[in-house]
């Protein structure tokens, strides 16, 4: 295979768009981290020096994979897969604690999270088993051995605990769905998520109340040639109520206090309109602050290296996971819709690349990709702005850091690397 022939065939509006991601990223990571105006852009002791160096690292990468043979991903995910839950398993020994989670090795110059490149590898091998000749996504069996592979490296990474990073491998729930798995698997998921926020809302005497309400309207206005078998819906009833019963023991022993007090704050548990606003002050500092940075910006911002908030440190995180607020704050509405329509043109041209794979390997891998993405752009946006709970999750390529530059990076150019590989036969 030719290097110019590679040229060729690599789709280059998508990493166009990746590259104009990491270059607004690092310009509000230079933003919210310059304190020094006569500081050097290449003073590697600041934030914004060492992001420059996890581009380059990065941008290495990217040329690495697209010139490793592509059968390497598909053959060996199996291997990687499980290297990668062999890693997490080490976090309990030689795990080192950052922000009350255990999610890092200690390299010395370098802290590596191991479940970033677990994202990766947990894409591949779901790929690699759902495209294998012999599984059937309709056999129940097959569509358990699908989700044992997602659920395995969510389960060792929650207890360290970092549930954040556990959320996002549900996102491959959609490959899944892409392929066939039911879309009554989706409907139960959805339901026993708001089934758990409203009970935390209302209790479950109210709940088993609007259950027996919801009853009597299906059977009493159901035309009669629909057919309910009474055995299954009266089972499902049982457990939705046996299920809202274990939320109050699982919210008050899973979870950590400072989980619970987002969930206060995101539901508005709190019922005192001056003890929620007290709450939002202190629990809620990082959305109250980010929220006023945002608006502070107005339509056309307050200008670059003007956010008086981002400057002041006011928001925190904010060349992390808040890094969203300083596009808001500095350069306003303009700033912060060019940046959601360059996010939408990549995910909108991924969905393209996916589609147009004549292999399913690469397709299912695509789709993996897209899913770990949107669904990491969609919390951090939301709990920029107060929608969501602040779940500690990174804005793709534009968040600070080296552990998930280089493995956002890794996941996009091994399904570059695969999309190449279908106009190498003129496919």
């Amino acid at each position: 295979m030719s290097g110019r022939g590679l040229v060729k065939r690599i789709d280059w509006l998508t990493v166009t768009l990746f590259l104009l991601l990491i270059v607004a990223g690092w310009v509000n990571i230079y933003s919210t981290s310059m304190t020094d105006p006569d500081a050097s852009l290449l003073d590697f002791s600041t934030l914004y020096g060492k992001q420059l160096v996890f581009i380059i690292l990065a941008l290495g990468l990217a040329v690495m994979v697209l010139f490793v043979e592509t059968n390497f991903f598909e053959r060996l995910a199996p291997i990687l897969f499980v290297g990668s839950l062999v890693r997490l398993l080490g976090l309990f020994v030689f795990g080192k604690t950052i922000a009350g989670a255990t999610s890092w090795y200690d390299l010395g110059f370098f802290n590596l999270q191991p479940s970033e490149l677990a994202k990766v590898t947990t894409a591949l091998a779901l790929a690699k088993y759902l495209s294998d000749i012999q599984t059937d996504i309709k056999n129940r069996k097959h569509q358990l051995y699908a989700v044992v592979i997602i659920l395995l490296p969510a389960l060792l990474i929650l207890p360290q605990p970092d549930p954040g990073s556990s959320l996002i491998y549900f996102s491959l729930f959609f490959v899944l769905f892409r392929e066939g798995f039911p879309l009554f698997y989706l409907g139960i998921l959805l339901f026993m998520v708001v089934l758990f926020a409203t009970t935390l809302m209302f209790g479950t005497v109210w709940i088993a109340i609007a259950l027996a309400i919801l009853t009597v309207l299906i059977f009493g206005f159901k035309k009669k040639d629909i057919n309910i078998p009474i055995l299954p819906y009266a089972i499902a009833m049982v457990v939705s109520i046996l299920f809202s019963l274990s939320v109050n023991f699982v919210f008050e022993n899973v979870f950590e206090q400072r989980h619970r007090d987002r969930f206060v704050l995101w539901l508005s548990l709190e019922k005192d309109e001056q003890k929620l606003e007290e709450i939002k002050k202190t629990i809620g500092y990082n959305t109250y602050q980010s929220e006023k940075a945002i608006e502070s910006g107005g339509f056309f911002g307050k200008g670059f290296l003007e956010g008086t908030r981002t400057k002041g440190d006011f928001v925190p995180a904010q060349h992390t996971d808040y890094i969203f607020s300083s596009v808001g704050e500095e350069w306003g509405f303009v700033g912060t819709t060019t940046i959601i329509l360059l996010f939408s043109l990549f995910f909108l041209r991924l969905i393209f690349v996916a589609e147009r794979q004549k292999n399913d390997f690469s397709r299912m891998y695509g789709y993996g990709v897209i899913s770990i993405l949107l669904i990491h752009y969609f919390i951090n946006i939301g709990m920029v702005i107060g929608l969501l709970p602040t779940i500690g999750i990174p804005l793709p390529f534009f968040s600070y850091g080296g552990s998930g530059l280089l493995f956002f990076t890794l996941l996009l150019f091994i399904f570059l690397k695969l999309d190449s590989n279908r106009l190498r036969d003129g496919l």
